[in-house]
């Protein structure tokens, strides 16, 4: 029995008890009420507890121990359920009988890929909208773990069942990308880049690419020299970023041109529908948003009084483009030296009319740095001052970078430990979960070259699984769906991580205790033994999908 179904068993038991006059709620309070059930610390206070007990007592008129001394009887009469027990002040614990617990090794395998996913979400269409660097450089050590933070909240929010468009909006227009095309042009004329241009390894290989592209482009008028450098440049680094994120695991659904806004008249038409709306105003010979009335510390300009329109003016096109597509919310991942950022734009998506607490959610990620040999590495040849992500892959591989970068919480500095995660040993978080992943191949293996196997669903016996550590592994195996939805609500990746790494722990001490496989003179009855191969297979496969959700791999050898 998983915790969603114990807590429907428990609701039912309120309804029960309501309807057979036991229990007197008001109608909204049954109908809103919602039941929830946690592993008790202590393993002698049972399987899992609940305090809808207390919840209950005050609509019901009831003490809550009087409330909770109703629902244990009944859910002591239920099938599956070993006791319910009344506890401390009003507190319900439940124990269930060993085949009841032991059935979800059977439920996981058979579910396979599918287990843990649930419909949490289902109907709610997402744009998750990650890295979003300026194409005028590699990934740096920010974007990366936006590429493996973001990446693995879009897999768990589908896991979730929502609809979810991983998006990378391209910032190709500007100042920023003149000044790229200057550099690439300099180091093609093979002269210094500009001061306020960009420097590093990449610059030259770019250039020398778009010369063996067009041969005769430096033959031309300099301003033509100049447009053909920014956009064959644009397209070559666009292409080197995507190629990158894809190297890394990670998938974007869209490529979102910036540009594309100011051609297709979407910013004009934008401010059109901002002004509409009563929020837009000209002042000095410049075009303002009126975003004070919503929060944000100053009012913002849209176009200047030299006719140049703003990136502001782009991010207010750019959310009512995602608005048009259909989407609720908008889900921005951004730097740490972005805050300034979140004001402005709830008060964008004030002004177009949407709802800031629930068309659009900003979440912040803070600094990453690198550790060798105990000193922070601070720079990379190819791109001068910055660590890339192509760096990142090099040092430590896709699986270590991508775990280390999703285990702590974007709130949190991290410091990734380059001697650390290429150690295959225990206290490297990711060799622990995978090698966890691959012992159990091993146990599959050595089982078939004695002839064994689980055997099929008929010969599996759920009540023979009556060990603590087994229990232990049951139910943090039951915790599974219940953690992917909360990781997709609070939008904490991070989540998942921290339960692999204790399903991985609860495993590695089950499989220290409980003889799997019948070794030299120590035999084991055989029911006992396809027992444990299903609940070692359900752990397989739950690592297997927790993993998958992390853009990480679950090998079968270590």
């Amino acid at each position: 029995m998983t915790p969603a179904e114990l807590s429907a068993t428990v609701l039912s038991a309120i309804r029960a008890s309501v309807d057979a006059g036991e229990l007197v709620l008001p109608a909204d309070v049954l109908a809103s009420l919602e039941v929830t059930v946690e592993r008790p610390k202590n393993r002698e206070h049972g399987d899992y507890a609940t305090n809808v007990a207390l919840r209950l007592a005050k609509p019901a008129g009831l003490a809550p121990r009087d409330v909770a001394a109703l629902l244990a009887i009944r859910l002591g009469q239920t099938a599956g359920i070993k006791s319910a027990e009344m506890a401390g002040p009003g507190f319900l614990n439940i124990t269930f009988d060993a085949a009841v617990q032991g059935e979800l090794a059977r439920t996981v395998v058979q579910a396979g890929t599918a287990y843990g996913h649930t419909d949490t979400f289902a109907g709610t269409r997402i744009n998750l909208e990650f890295i979003s660097a300026n194409p005028t450089g590699p990934i740096h050590i920010g974007g990366v773990r936006w590429a493996a933070v973001g990446d693995s909240l879009a897999r768990i929010l589908r896991a979730s069942g929502a609809e979810v468009v991983s998006e990378y909006y391209i910032n190709d227009a500007g100042t920023q990308i003149d000044k790229f095309a200057a550099s690439l042009h300099a180091a093609a004329h093979g002269r210094p880049v500009p001061e306020d241009g960009y420097v590093g390894e990449y610059i030259g290989e770019i250039a020398a690419q778009i010369l063996q592209l067009n041969p005769g482009v430096l033959t031309l008028p300099e301003d033509e020299q100049l447009s053909v450098f920014r956009t064959t440049g644009l397209r070559l680094m666009t292409d080197q970023i995507r190629q990158s994120t894809e190297d890394f695991g990670t998938h974007f659904d869209v490529w979102f041109s910036e540009q594309s806004l100011h051609d297709s008249g979407a910013v004009a038409q934008a401010m059109d529908r901002l002004r509409e709306q009563g929020h837009v105003f000209d002042q000095d010979g410049a075009v303002w948003l009126r975003t004070t009335d919503f929060g944000d510390d100053r009012d913002r300009v849209l176009v200047r009084s030299n006719g140049e329109t703003t990136y502001f003016a782009s991010d207010a096109a750019y959310f009512l483009n995602k608005r048009d597509r259909g989407f609720s919310p908008a889900i921005y991942l951004l730097g740490a030296d972005h805050h300034g950022y979140v004001g402005r734009l709830k008060a964008i998506v004030a002004c177009a009319g949407s709802d800031p607490n629930k068309d659009i959610e900003v979440l912040i990620g803070q600094f990453v740095k690198m550790l060798k040999d105990g000193e922070e590495v601070r720079m990379s040849k190819r791109a001068g001052n910055i660590i890339t992500i192509d760096d990142v892959v090099d040092w430590i591989g896709v699986d270590a970078a991508r775990y280390a970068l999703v285990r702590q919480s974007t709130d949190s500095n991290i410091t990734l430990d380059i001697d650390l995660l290429t150690k295959q040993a225990t206290d490297n978080p990711v060799y622990y979960i995978q090698y966890a992943h691959a012992r159990m191949c091993s146990v599959k293996a050595k089982a078939a070259q004695l002839g064994i196997d689980k055997g099929a669903p008929e010969d599996f016996d759920p009540s023979l699984l009556t060990h603590v550590k087994e229990n232990e592994l049951l139910g943090k195996l039951g915790e599974f769906p219940r953690v992917i939805a909360k990781a997709g609500e609070l939008r904490e990746a991070h989540q998942v991580a921290r339960y692999l790494e204790d399903l991985a722990g609860d495993f590695h001490r089950f499989y220290a205790e409980c003889q799997i496989l019948p070794k030299g003179d120590l035999e084991l009855p055989i029911g006992l033994t396809r027992a444990r191969m299903w609940l070692a297979e359900a752990t397989q496969t739950v690592l297997a999908n927790g993993l998958s959700l992390l853009g990480v791999s679950a090998p079968e050898r270590m």
